[in-house]
């Protein structure tokens, strides 16, 4: 029997992670992500995985992306275990019931539009009963543990760097008697991330699967970005208007409050409320500071910072209402960071029309989102079928990246003493081409950018 993998998703594209892996008799599964994007692209996530009897399911990390469709795998038949960094569980058990909880929402909302209309209903892609269910399988693992999780398959996790329990899967795949190293980056972080240790070096494979999604360009100098972001808020100051933060609830919401801790005086931010309006980023935020030995430094390993003491937490709807009567001095974090959904849409319905007001964007903004219009200079956009104009200003700011860029995936390679060959994942073709040609014109690497339903043998 050959060992075998079949690309399933973030194939030419940033989401769904989720790539097949045959070992002789058994299967396992990297990742098992949830397709983000169009309407039409996330309706791909109603079809079945093509996968068959899956023993296993290795999770590099915790972001839906990567982790979405795993209560949908348990509804296919998949009772195995889901082996994961322990923090990517506890992370997982967050962002599961909250991608749950908005399937449900999102059909409900639905419905009362079909039922108008005679139409028979929808169901959600999956409950939060679901997601509960699927936690039951997950089996914590710890960085740097070498073991074997199936018959000829051993793995070890290291630090990606990207988020919080965030890995690097090496595998050893055994079969007829000879042993072949399978690596996967998973998302690497950036070498220089606010709170975690960059990516671990990996000097050894016979083949590599490597994400891709910043390989055609760096990010901004650090100092820079700082720059923006202080003039982004004097400027706002001045204009009397609210400044908006779509983020990922995981990481990047950490990253900003660092930050905003760091810099309160210079930024004088105590003129400001500080709205994080998300209960996952809340719930993600405290996560953090009970991990916080797996950070380098700053807010969440010193313990809460009183000089963030204008920092609201917004739980509840009724709370998240109540920001919107706020015409200036706001600064609102919260979710979802493509604004392809959650609390930052009624926030940008109220705001985004606004030539005061300050769109700051801070981080990747996948093709079809909301985010993704924004910054590609949209003068409307559609929230609940209302036309909105575009009139506040639109800012990109790229230094706050959890992943690797350019430089920095290609130095991640560099470390492999054999130069294994490479199959590109999680990135847009324009990204992929660029870091193929930079791989095989720095390393000789030998380079396939896989489609996704593609298989290759080792």
């Amino acid at each position: 029997m050959a060992i075998e993998i079949k690309f399933l998703g973030a194939a030419r594209s940033v989401t769904g992670s989720c790539h097949l892996v045959r070992v002789g008799e058994h299967t396992l599964l990297l990742d098992c992500g949830q397709i983000q994007g169009s309407h039409l692209d996330e309706e791909l996530n109603r079809v079945p995985l093509p996968v068959g009897r899956v023993d296993a399911v290795v999770l590099s990390h915790a972001h839906i992306d990567h982790s979405g469709r795993l209560p949908l795998l348990r509804k296919q038949g998949f009772h195995g275990p889901i082996y994961t960094h322990r923090a990517s569980r506890d992370l997982c058990d967050i962002m599961l019931r909250d991608a749950a909880y908005l399937h449900e929402k999102d059909a409900e909302w639905q419905n009362k539009k079909r039922h108008r209309k005679g139409l028979a209903s929808v169901t959600p892609l999956y409950t939060r009963d679901d997601a509960q269910a699927v936690l039951g399988q997950f089996a914590p693992l710890e960085y740097g543990v070498r073991q074997r999780i199936l018959p000829g398959v051993e793995v070890r996790l290291r630090n990606a760097g990207h988020i919080l329990g965030a890995a690097i899967v090496e595998l050893w795949l055994e079969d007829a008697g000879r042993t072949v190293k399978l690596v996967f980056s998973g998302d690497l972080g950036y070498a220089g991330a606010l709170l975690l240790d960059p990516p671990t070096p990996i000097d050894e494979a016979d083949v590599l699967l490597m994400e891709s999604t910043y390989g055609d360009r760096d990010h901004r100098p650090f100092d820079a970005t700082l720059r923006e972001l202080e003039s982004i808020i004097r400027g706002a100051t001045d204009a009397g208007g609210n400044i908006l933060i779509p983020a990922f609830a995981v990481g990047r919401t950490q990253d900003l409050l660092y930050l905003l801790a760091e810099h309160y005086d210079a930024w004088k931010l105590e003129r400001w409320q500080i709205y994080l309006d998300s209960p996952m980023a809340i719930e993600t935020t405290e996560l953090y500071w009970r991990y916080r030995d797996l950070q380098r430094n700053g807010l969440f390993r010193e313990g809460r910072s009183p000089r963030l003491a204008n920092v609201i937490a917004s739980q509840t709807t009724e709370d998240s209402m109540r920001i919107n009567e706020t015409r200036s001095g706001a600064i609102v974090i919260a979710g979802s960071g493509m604004c392809n959904g959650g609390r930052i849409l009624q926030h940008l319905k109220h705001n985004l029309w606004r030539p005061e007001c300050h769109v700051v964007l801070v981080g990747f903004q996948a093709q079809g989102t909301l985010g993704r219009r924004l910054v590609d200079g949209a003068e409307h956009v559609r929230l609940w079928h209302e036309t909105i104009k575009v009139m506040a200003q639109i800012h990109t700011v790229g230094g706050l990246s959890a992943h690797a860029d350019r430089t920095g995936l290609l130095g991640w390679y560099g470390a492999f003493k054999k130069r294994p060959p490479v199959c590109l994942v999680h990135g847009e073709p324009t990204a992929q081409q660029a870091l193929a040609a930079g791989l095989k014109e720095k390393f000789g690497a030998e380079v396939r950018i896989p489609a996704r339903g593609e298989s290759a043998v080792l």
